[in-house]
C-alpha cells in the first residue's frame, strides 16, 4: 500500500518544526514544502533530506507550489504574514489582520481541495473558518483545542502526580482567551478531578508565555498536535481531537471522533455554566470574524 502524500504551507518555526516531526515519524511518503520564498524552501527540503538519510527515513521531501498540493492527500497550513504581536489580550488574534488575506488567496488557489487540510496559522479559529468558507473544501481542521486539551492533561497530571494518559478531559470553545475548560466531565484514574478550574486554567494561560520567553515562539507543541490529527485524518489511527469546526455559525474547538478517517462531533455534557462559557466564545469569534479583512489576491507563505 502507498503511503500518503503531505504538504507543509509555510517554512518559519512551525513549519520547520512540523517537517522534522513528519520526516522523523517517516508518516509520509512524499513531503511538499512550500513557500513564497524559493531559496528556504529548498534550504529546509535539502537539510530534511539529510535527516531522512542519517534518519533512515524513506520519505521523498520535494519542494513544490500551491498546485502541486492538489496532488496531496493531506495539507498543513502555517503560513504567517510579516507583523509584530505586541497584543496583550487577546494575543493569538493580533496577526488576524497580516494573515487573513493570505489564507484567503491560498483557499481559492486550492478551492475543491478533496484530502485534509490542517490549520495552524493563528488565529486558528478565525483562519480555519476563512479556508473552509473560500476553498469549500469538506475536511478543514483548526488544531487549537487540540494544543490546549493536551497543555490541560500535562497539567492536571503534573498536579494529580500521575501519567497525563491517567487524565481525560477537555478544553474546546476558542484556541485564545475564551477558552472553555470541560471540568465536570474531566476524570484522573476514572475518578472525577478535584482541581479548582480557575487556578488550573491560569497555569493553562501562563504556558504559552513561558514558552515564548523562554525560546522566542511556540513550534514543538503544534507540531505534535498536527501529527497527531494527521494520523487520524489520513486513516491510520482511530481516536479523538480537539479540533475547530464548524458550529452553528461560527467555527471554534469541539471534540471529534475519528474513525478510518472520518470524523464526527462528540461534545461532552456541558454544565450551564459551561454552556454559557462556550456560548461566549462562539460569540467572541462571530464578532471577530466580520472584521477579517478583505480577500486580495496575494499568496503569501
Amino acid at each position: 500500500m502507498t503511503g500518503p502524500a503531505v504538504g507543509i504551507v509555510g517554512a518559519g518555526a512551525v513549519g520547520q518544526a512540523l517537517a522534522v516531526a513528519l520526516v522523523a515519524s517517516a508518516l509520509p511518503e512524499r513531503l511538499l514544502v512550500a513557500t513564497r520564498n524559493p531559496d528556504q524552501a529548498r534550504g529546509l527540503v535539502t537539510d530534511l533530506q539529510d535527516l531522512a538519510h542519517a534518519a533512515r527515513c524513506r520519505s521523498v521531501i520535494e519542494a513544490g507550489d500551491v498546485d502541486d498540493l492538489h496532488g496531496c492527500d493531506a495539507v498543513v497550513i502555517a503560513l504567517r504574514g510579516n507583523f509584530t504581536n505586541t497584543a496583550q489580550q487577546n494575543i493569538r488574534r493580533a496577526g488576524a489582520a497580516a494573515n487573513a488575506p493570505a489564507l484567503g488567496a491560498l483557499a481559492r488557489a486550492m478551492h475543491g481541495y478533496r484530502g485534509a487540510v490542517i490549520i495552524v496559522t493563528n488565529p486558528v479559529d478565525l483562519m480555519a473558518r476563512r479556508f473552509g468558507e473560500v476553498s469549500a473544501c469538506a475536511r478543514v481542521f483548526g488544531i487549537g483545542s487540540n494544543l490546549d486539551s493536551t497543555r490541560y492533561r500535562i497539567l492536571l497530571a503534573r498536579h494529580a502526580r500521575v501519567a497525563p494518559d491517567n487524565v481525560h478531559g477537555h478544553v474546546i470553545g476558542e484556541h485564545g482567551d475564551h477558552a472553555v475548560v470541560c471540568a465536570s466531565t474531566t476524570t484522573v484514574a476514572g475518578l472525577p478531578a478535584t482541581i479548582s478550574v480557575r487556578s488550573l486554567a491560569e497555569d493553562l494561560r501562563k504556558r504559552p508565555a513561558l514558552i515564548r520567553s523562554g525560546i522566542g515562539r511556540v513550534r514543538c507543541g503544534p507540531s505534535g498536535a498536527v501529527l497527531s490529527t494527521l494520523r487520524k485524518a489520513l486513516g491510520l489511527s482511530d481516536g479523538i481531537e480537539e479540533l475547530s469546526v464548524p458550529y452553528g455559525d461560527v467555527w471554534l474547538g469541539i471534540p471529534m471522533r475519528f474513525t478510518g478517517g472520518q470524523a464526527v462531533p462528540c461534545l461532552p455534557r456541558l454544565t450551564p455554566a459551561e454552556r454559557l462559557r462556550l456560548d461566549s466564545a462562539a460569540s467572541s469569534l462571530r464578532d471577530a470574524y466580520t472584521h477579517l479583512p478583505a480577500l486580495t489576491e496575494r499568496i503569501a507563505t
